[in-house]
């Protein structure tokens, strides 16, 4: 039996990845990953011996040829992961929110999403479960590391996680869509039309395209702790310790950067205008030319925050757990106690606030001025506890496909080497010849697969249904 173990970094620091080629008689097992992780493994039997120690050679060759390089296994660890830790200060209201459910998680959250159909948690421990906007329990995940933001694409969901990989949601198994190396943490992503931007632990931008290859990377510019980016047509929107800026999306130029008054914890955009929670006490709003327009003035460390469509309403949430709201001119409207830990993150549809918090718990707050105003009586009613069901489904990544018979019904998908890559492009008459983003781990040259459907997302294709390997 042989093996050979390599290992790739690239010249940005943002892959770092082993590939191990094991030939043992007649079988050949390629085991390949993240540095740290135990990877994804295949095994193949071949004809005989001398076969599998060709093929073996030819995936060596190719590997050595991208820049991969023999290594000793286990000199270079595992990225770290950050947790983000502040002291969680008295309450300073004792007015409580009017909050019309919330849903226990059981570990720390960051993730949110809502829209008038569905409302997404997702926490440290891997778990993301998606909720009616009345509280009930629809879907359920495990993934294998922390989640730490939820972002849309579309009517694509996506989850980022602590392990660098960002899993799509949509469909009855979630599979890894994207896959984001680096040498530091990694703090935020965020999509948009397939661009997915990721920030880190010391500042730094990057960008990759639909199907995980990077487009570009930028070294932090005088800040560290990258806790926030936002993308959207024009740029890529950074937030650190030092303050905000923008990236061109397409080529990765540095376009502005204005300092704030305090490190950026969260950031959100709506239309031209960026929100940057600050350790200041603030959310300062700049314009997406980088012009500083507006304060708004809490009482402790803005941890999040979020506005109503337009702008028309601000809100955040402190180190203190409460929750504020400001006219767009920056009036304070109110300030009440969240009753469940300090809002990590927070996210504003249908006339609700939707809370993550550092316990664990995804809330329902009711914005409409007369919850608010019976609220600051002392009249919020005590919120409806949900539950999660015993027989609730979980759904865990999907990491392999068996070959089964071809049904006939759907898009017909094949996977072609090219350069140095492998693609999935449609085979079924009809249909550009555009990339597919697939599964990196499910990818096997020469095979077919069949997908119920294809959306166009704009000069790819993203897949609809289940995916099932037919040869």
């Amino acid at each position: 039996m042989s093996a050979t173990y390599l290992e790739y970094s690239d010249p940005n620091g943002a892959e770092h990845k082993f590939y191990e080629v094991t030939v043992d008689g007649a079988d050949l097992t390629v085991r390949y990953g993240r540095i740290g992780t135990d990877g994804q493994t295949q095994r193949k039997t071949f004809p005989s011996p001398e076969k599998a120690q060709a093929e073996a050679d030819k995936k060596l060759k190719e590997k050595r040829r991208k820049g991969y390089e023999d290594a000793v296994q286990g000199v270079r660890q595992k990225r770290e992961v950050v947790r983000r830790t502040f002291t969680e200060t008295r309450a300073t209201t004792r007015q409580g929110a009017p909050l019309l459910w919330k849903f226990d998680t059981k570990a720390t959250a960051f993730g949110i999403f809502a829209d008038e159909q569905q409302v997404w948690v997702g926490n440290e421990a891997g778990q993301v479960h998606a909720l009616s906007p009345d509280g009930e329990v629809q879907r359920s995940f495990t993934l294998p590391d922390g989640v730490k933001c939820l972002v849309r694409d579309d009517r694509w969901t996506f989850a980022g996680c602590d392990d660098g990989n960002v899993y799509d949601l949509s469909g009855k198994l979630p599979f890894v869509a994207y896959e984001v190396e680096g040498s530091a943490a990694l703090l935020w992503l965020d999509i948009h039309a397939g661009t997915l931007a990721a920030s880190d632990w010391d500042g730094n931008v990057f960008a990759f395209d639909a199907e995980s290859d990077q487009q570009w990377a930028n070294v932090a510019t005088g800040g560290k702790m990258g806790w926030m980016v936002r993308v959207d047509d024009r740029g890529v929107y950074y937030g650190h310790s030092a303050g905000v800026g923008m990236y061109d999306r397409t080529s990765g130029l540095p376009l502005w950067q204005a300092r704030t008054r305090g490190g950026v914890l969260f950031g959100w955009q709506d239309g031209g205008d960026l929100y940057a929670g600050t350790t200041q006490n603030l959310i300062q709003r700049f314009t997406k030319a980088g012009e500083h327009v507006q304060d708004y003035a809490c009482d402790a460390a803005v941890l999040s925050c979020a506005t109503s469509p337009g702008g028309e309403y601000v809100f955040a949430g402190d180190s203190g757990s409460a929750v504020y709201c400001f006219t767009r001119t920056g009036e304070r409207l109110w300030k009440l106690g969240s009753g469940v830990g300090g809002a990590l993150s927070m996210q504003y549809s249908g006339g609700r606030l939707y809370l993550v918090t550092s316990r664990g718990i995804l809330a329902a707050l009711d914005a409409s001025p007369e919850a608010i105003q019976a609220a600051q009586r002392g009249e919020a009613p005590a919120p409806r506890d949900v539950k999660l069901a015993a027989a609730a489904q979980v759904s865990a990544p999907l990491t392999q496909l068996t070959v089964t018979p071809d049904s006939g019904q759907g898009v017909r998908l094949v996977c072609e080497r090219d350069g140095t890559r492998l693609r999935v492009r449609p085979a079924t008459p009809g249909y550009q010849e555009w990339n597919v983003q697939f599964p990196r781990n499910l990818r096997e040259a020469g095979a077919t697969y069949l997908v119920d459907d294809l959306v166009d997302a704009g000069g790819f294709y993203r897949v609809v249904g289940d995916i099932r390997r037919i040869g």
